[in-house]
């Protein structure tokens, strides 16, 4: 079983928008039937971050780093993802893996440095495809949890 994160009515705005979301991919994460072992592991960054005492920025910055890593978990061995994972991964991979490469070629073959910078934007409209394409595949499968990070 899932733990929950504790109660905190006293938060600021940033923080406070930071720990609801978290609270609500905690309620995502709940209805994923999840191994025991995934579940653990949850559970341990969830009482991490419950023992922040801190109210400021020290837990708007634990709360990013905790989810990012239960994410992570989800992503890596059950193939779940937030809505959009793929994309905004991919959006970033796709411009270092294939725009800088095409940048490059494009101006060595051109011999004109200057359309270096015209890969990115390829790079990027290749990686956004990609990881639009995974992002819908993982909805089609039931792999896609209702929470957009």
């Amino acid at each position: 079983m899932i733990l929950e994160p504790i109660q905190r009515p006293e938060l600021t705005d940033k923080t406070q928008r930071a720990y609801e979301q978290f609270e609500r991919l905690v309620v995502e994460i709940k209805k994923k039937k999840l191994p025991e072992e995934i579940e653990l592991a949850i559970n341990k960054h969830i009482t991490q971050l419950n023992l922040v005492a801190d109210t400021g920025k020290p837990l708007r910055n634990k709360v990013r780093k905790e989810q990012s890593k239960i994410v992570g978990i989800l992503a890596q061995k059950l193939k779940v993802v937030p809505i959009s994972y793929f994309r905004k991964t991919w959006f970033v991979l796709g411009m270092t893996i294939f725009g800088v490469p095409i940048g490059v070629a494009l101006g060595s073959s051109l011999g004109n440095n200057a359309f270096l910078g015209i890969g990115l934007p390829a790079g990027m409209s290749i990686g956004l495809a990609l990881g639009t394409r995974m992002d819908n595949k993982a909805k089609e499968e039931g792999r896609q949890l209702d929470i957009e990070l």
